[in-house]
């Protein structure tokens, strides 16, 4: 695996990165809902602090619609956004493969996060040991409903004014869509059942405490004043950096770097990138986590950022290669999307622009000449595009984030060490778990099964003529 030469790379990048902005010291999704809770809370109510039960009365029915909209369209990312967007990437006799590991993924997250790792990352936890990890209360989403008799509700206490229900179904959307990510780093040799494990495992022990760092008040980072408003280190940065943890565990394709490897279908591709720019919306406006001026300001400035980002990468291929691309304008209004999620509801319309314009051509550059330099066959660039437009774009809200729009003052060396830590757990977490895997089953198909691709040999299916 050549641990000690990945880790020092990958260490070495991030240091690097941090000369190209500053940080900030906004607030989470979950610092958002509690600061709208408080103003729309009468004064005497104090604010909740862990989970609980409320009157229907209390409920924000605008809120509700929107989140539950919200949590659809970002599901909405992942299936089939994220399937078709990686299936049309991919070899023809690899392609229901990759769909097959993305669905798979959306299920086992989906029971996981309902059996352990809500309770892990969203609620408070006991102690000192609370800053790392959520309690047990919420297990089984054990007392996460509804009270007829009485009518009461469960809410969380960063969601006050929606059921808790559906905040916990807007936090698996997240859950569901980072593990979706990391798949793309590794198709076409990863054979399906340690995808399972590894997924699993992946889910519990790295996105769900993750999570509960920055989202969560009491988490540690979230008390250190780090920031995060939709997920551009506790998904892109998180995934990016497993997703180069595993291109290296598990060595380049076959041929990799000798013979082309052409996409199947860059018209899937394109869909798959038109469902992400939609669903994006929910991701990044669903995360005020209220029907209010924030979620305007982050639904406008996401679609900014997007289409800054994709002139942006065609202009530097265009430039580098003497043509734009398909793929690479798919390419760059995701780069431009990753950048701008930490900063959504903190910045101006005209700050988007920027986030986008510089988003691009760094994850291009990620794409192409880092990825050249880091030796790995990330296959389909997700720490290229994910994991370098998700640090550029943490580290960018520091310069842009307003007074005006977010109440707060930013902290340059805060939100690097928000970000950088987070890299570091994964990227150890991602190795141990990758060992933990391998000593199930084995990690890699065998060479004729490659040759024959993975449709075949992992699911005994192929495409139609």
């Amino acid at each position: 695996m050549h641990a000690m030469r990945w880790i020092a790379l990958s260490l070495f990048f991030w240091l690097g990165m941090g000369l190209a902005t500053q940080s900030a010291r906004a607030q989470s999704p979950s610092g958002v809902a509690l600061a709208a809770a408080a103003s729309a809370t009468p004064a005497a109510a104090a604010p909740m602090t862990q989970p609980g039960r409320v009157g229907l009365e209390t409920l924000n029915s605008a809120d509700t619609g929107w989140m539950m909209t919200a949590t659809a369209l970002v599901l909405l990312m992942t299936l089939p956004g994220i399937a078709l967007f990686y299936g049309g990437m991919v070899r023809r006799k690899s392609v229901l493969n990759v769909m097959a590991c993305v669905v798979a993924t959306c299920a086992i997250v989906s029971l996981l996060w309902f059996a352990v790792g809500y309770s892990i990352a969203f609620t408070p936890g006991n102690g000192a040991l609370g800053h790392v990890l959520g309690g047990t209360e919420r297990l089984w989403f054990s007392g996460l409903d509804y009270v007829k008799d009485t009518q009461k509700v469960a809410v969380s206490h960063i969601a006050p004014n929606i059921p808790e229900s559906v905040y916990a179904m807007f936090q698996l959307s997240f859950a569901i869509i980072t593990a979706a990510l990391v798949v793309g780093a590794f198709v076409e040799r990863m054979r399906f059942s340690a995808t399972l494990i590894f997924m699993s495992l992946w889910t519990v022990a790295v996105y769900a405490p993750i999570a509960h760092w920055v989202w969560e008040p009491n988490g540690w980072l979230a008390r250190l004043g780090a920031l995060d408003f939709a997920g551009g280190s506790v998904v892109h940065v998180n995934a990016g950096v497993a997703g180069l943890v595993c291109a290296y565990a598990l060595g380049p394709r076959r041929g990799y770097g000798v013979e082309p490897f052409s996409p199947f279908n860059l018209g899937l591709t394109m869909a798959g990138a038109g469902l992400l720019w939609v669903g994006w919306f929910g991701f990044n406006a669903g995360s005020a986590v209220a029907a209010d001026g924030r979620a305007g300001l982050a639904m406008a400035v996401t679609h900014i950022a997007a289409s800054a980002g994709a002139l942006s990468w065609m202009a530097a291929e265009w430039l580098a290669r003497g043509r734009p691309s398909l793929l690479g304008l798919c390419s760059g209004l995701v780069a431009g999307l990753v950048a701008i999620t930490p900063a959504a509801g903190y910045v101006s319309p005209g700050s988007a622009v920027v986030f986008g314009l510089v988003a691009g051509v760094a994850c291009y550059w990620g794409a192409t000449g880092l990825k050249r330099l880091l030796k790995a066959d990330d296959s389909l660039d997700v720490f290229g595009v994910h994991g370098v437009g998700g640090i550029v774009g943490s580290l960018l809200t520091g310069v842009f984030a307003s007074r005006t729009i977010s109440g707060v003052e930013g902290s340059v060396w805060i939100q690097f060490v928000g970000v950088a830590c987070v890299m570091a757990y994964s990227l150890v977490m991602t190795a141990l778990l990758l060992w933990i895997t391998s000593l199930c089953v084995r990690l890699r198909v065998d060479e004729t099964a490659e040759s024959d691709g993975l449709d075949i040999d992992q699911h005994a299916e192929r495409l139609g003529t």
